[in-house]
């Protein structure tokens, strides 16, 4: 079988994201033994750099897949049980009855029913997801807050619950995975940083990785560039920024060629086994932030590629950033794409998002880098 990866057809994919509005986008493409690699835009709208597709870039909740499969490398060496609740182990974090009722896995998959604690941690967006109700000050209020994981989780537990444990659909929810690096680290005695970057990202020899301990990317990098529903116009860059309020939830800085090299590791089973990563792939329904409904594993999305069939993988978000990998159910195809401004689209006066041209700009990008066939124009 030829390979599809068409360098000038994925340049041209990455060029029409970047003409949409993105100041910089970048991405690696494999087949087989095939690599492509691409970049279109700036990287700093002040000096004009051009973005390389080695920068380095905040990768949001890709983080969660590396999260979720150090915890399962615990159940495979029988220090935690999936299925035992969590209370048995941070009772004082979960205390009574919901931390008899709601499981290590409930926690990885989302339907603990425990909610989001952003909105009450950043004032501003105490009303997301209703996003007309929104501003984006405590995004510049926090950008230097040092924040306690114990102190988030206590206020996403203390927060009203968004359904019932196991119950699907599940609520995506950062609550969820904060408490699965206490969790981490109340078994191995040693911080969640350090176990991930030992068990994960070394494992993987993934050579420009890290969790961060400061507010500062170091290395070359992207800018971030957040509009947050074009209320902040023109965007502004959050490319320094203390990400203690995600932790190793969210917080992870990686390279798209890495990210493709760990998701090619984890599903051939190097990085856990086969039996476990089977149980990774269970998915169930979760509502995403925006309010979506998404098939998700143990710490993994499926995505239905049309054309091409199943992918894993992850998406994820910062402020300014973001990020998707995509690899094909038999590894045959990865994709991995990174874009330095989030929030692009307006709201209606209903607070709904305004479809942007760089929506369809990007889920055609995505169509190009998995090597789906272009959708036919509609009679």
């Amino acid at each position: 079988m030829s390979s599809t990866l068409d360098p000038d057809e994925l340049q041209a994919a990455l060029d029409a994201v970047h003409r949409a509005g993105v100041p910089g986008v970048f991405a690696e493409a494999r087949e087989g033994a095939q690599i492509w690699r691409g970049a279109a835009g700036v990287a700093d709208l002040a000096t004009g750099r051009p973005a390389t597709p080695d920068l380095r870039h905040r990768v949001g909740s890709v983080t969660k897949t590396f999260t979720a499969a150090v915890v399962l490398q615990l159940v495979e060496a029988g220090e935690i049980g999936l299925d035992t609740p969590i209370g048995h182990y941070l009772p004082r974090l979960v205390p009574g009855e919901r931390g008899a009722a709601i499981t290590v896995a409930m926690l990885i998959n989302h339907t603990s029913g425990l909610a989001e604690y952003l909105p009450h941690a950043y004032p501003s967006l105490a009303t997301f997801p209703d996003l007309a109700k929104t501003t984006p000050k405590s995004l510049d209020d926090n950008r230097f807050t040092r924040w306690g994981q114990v102190e988030l989780i206590e206020l996403g537990v203390a927060a009203p619950a968004v359904g019932a444990p196991g119950k699907p659909p599940g609520v995506y929810s950062n609550t969820n995975y904060l408490l699965l690096c206490q969790l981490m680290e109340s078994v191995t005695a040693t911080s969640a940083e350090k176990f991930i970057t030992r068990n994960d990202i070394e494992r993987a020899g993934l050579r420009h990785t890290e969790l961060p301990t400061g507010p500062e990317i170091d290395g070359p990098h992207s800018q971030h560039y957040e509009s947050w529903f074009g209320m902040i116009d023109p965007p502004r860059d959050y490319s320094v920024y203390d990400m203690s309020w995600v932790g190793p939830a969210a917080s992870l800085i990686s390279t798209v060629s890495d990210l493709n090299r760990f998701f090619d590791l984890l599903l051939a089973g190097e990085i856990i086994g086969h039996s476990m990563l089977e149980r990774m792939q269970r998915t169930v329904a979760v509502i995403s932030f925006e309010g979506k409904t998404i098939d998700y594993g143990l710490g993994l999305h499926r995505f239905e590629i049309p054309g091409r069939g199943t992918f894993w993988g992850h998406d994820g978000s910062v402020w300014g950033g973001g990020a998707i990998t995509l690899t094909s159910a038999d590894r045959s195809r990865q994709a991995c794409v990174a874009l330095n401004l989030q929030r692009w689209n307006t709201l209606t006066p209903s607070g709904r998002p305004q479809p942007h041209a760089i929506d369809d700009a990007f889920a055609a990008l995505q169509r190009s880098l998995t090597g789906a066939r272009p959708e036919l124009p509609q009679l």
